[in-house]
């Protein structure tokens, strides 16, 4: 197998580990045994457990913007396109095997001192607020950066308590509340 495709599988074996069992309760041991490769070929490819954390971070980041970035403009523009942010998360819900944030997860498993994955996910979380900034711009403009900046700070917090409440309670409710606050606050 080329090595940029067993890397690719690495990835991907660790992201469904990572994302259904949790980083701390996926070892080494068990990625090795799932990918069906050597150990020194894991190590071939990453150094660490914690670089493979980062390669799944990315990976998951990447299919997440594609996928949100295609939902998002398929709707009518304007406040809709604002508000299929949440219709997305009811979808990403709806999936089986839902598991609430990636990023939330990993975060509340890492210690505080672990600055590398913390900066990786405060990087993607970043890049999303910006992603929502300009759904504003482009849909809801207050014609100040500093305010669009404001009210896509407390979109991307609604949207973040929607996804984290909808886990912890197994539930839609939280994302329906969150998209109601949404609303409330774009009219």
């Amino acid at each position: 197998m080329k090595h940029s495709l067993v890397r690719q599988h690495i990835i991907e074996t660790a992201s469904d580990l990572f994302y259904r069992k949790g980083y701390n309760l996926t070892g080494i041991n068990e990625i090795i045994k799932e990918t069906g490769i050597a150990k020194a070929t894991l190590y071939n490819h990453f150094a660490s457990k914690e670089d493979i954390c980062i390669a799944y971070l990315a990976h998951k980041n990447d299919r997440f913007t594609k996928d949100i970035k295609s939902f998002v403009y398929s709707a009518n523009k304007g406040k809709d396109q604002l508000y299929a942010l949440f219709h997305f998360l009811v979808a990403f819900f709806n999936e089986k095997g839902f598991n609430g944030c990636w990023c939330l997860n990993t975060i509340a498993e890492i210690p505080s001192e672990n600055q590398k994955i913390r900066k990786k996910i405060q990087e993607q979380k970043e890049v999303f607020i910006l992603f929502i900034k300009k759904l504003i711009e482009d849909n809801y403009n207050q014609n100040e950066d500093s305010k669009n900046e404001e009210l896509a700070r407390k979109i991307y917090l609604i949207y973040e308590s929607s996804i984290a409440e909808s886990k912890l309670h197994q539930n839609i409710w939280p994302i329906q509340s969150g998209l109601s606050l949404c609303k409330s606050i774009l009219n």
